[in-house]
């Protein structure tokens, strides 16, 4: 009895080291930083939640060059305003002439705050620039991109 006691006991812990062993361990990353995580509100993947967002040719586009030329100072003066705010982190326009005109990634995680950004542009109020939002999970990284612009950059729009 007694040697069936103790082998049933040595099973039972065999069995406990081997389904412990079988559980995936985590591959840590050796560069991880707790505090560098925690300034950019990294996950444990190191990424966030965003809301891109794609500006695409709007229906009303006929204005003369001067008019034209003063709605993209104020479309620009809107999105200093935004990336000041911390709402704003990349922007940008696609090269070409595409309907595809540009490139937003809003600090947000709702489409709803992103939709309340966009109607303050004044190219979006006009029907020059539509903007089509998309929920984002991209890296905690891209929260850095403004301090590291703002070194690279030499002249200001």
């Amino acid at each position: 009895m007694k040697y069936l006691l103790m082998t049933l006991l040595l099973s039972a812990l065999l069995l406990t080291n081997n389904n412990l062993m079988a559980q995936e361990v985590p591959n840590i990353n050796e560069n991880y930083d707790e505090e560098l995580a925690k300034k950019y509100q990294a996950d444990d993947y190191g990424m966030a939640q965003y809301v891109m967002a794609f500006l695409k040719r709007g229906p009303n586009r006929d204005r003369s060059p001067e008019e034209a030329q003063e709605l993209q100072a104020a479309h620009m003066a809107n999105i200093g305003r935004l990336a000041e705010e911390g709402k704003l982190l990349l922007a940008g326009p696609f090269l070409g002439d595409s309907d595809l005109r540009g490139i937003y990634i809003f600090d947000v995680k709702t489409i709803e705050e992103a939709e309340a950004l966009t109607a303050t542009d004044p190219a979006i109020k006009a029907g020059s620039l539509v903007m089509e939002l998309h929920p984002w999970y991209g890296s905690a990284a891209v929260r850095s991109i403004s301090e590291l612009h703002d070194q690279l950059q030499k002249i200001k729009f």
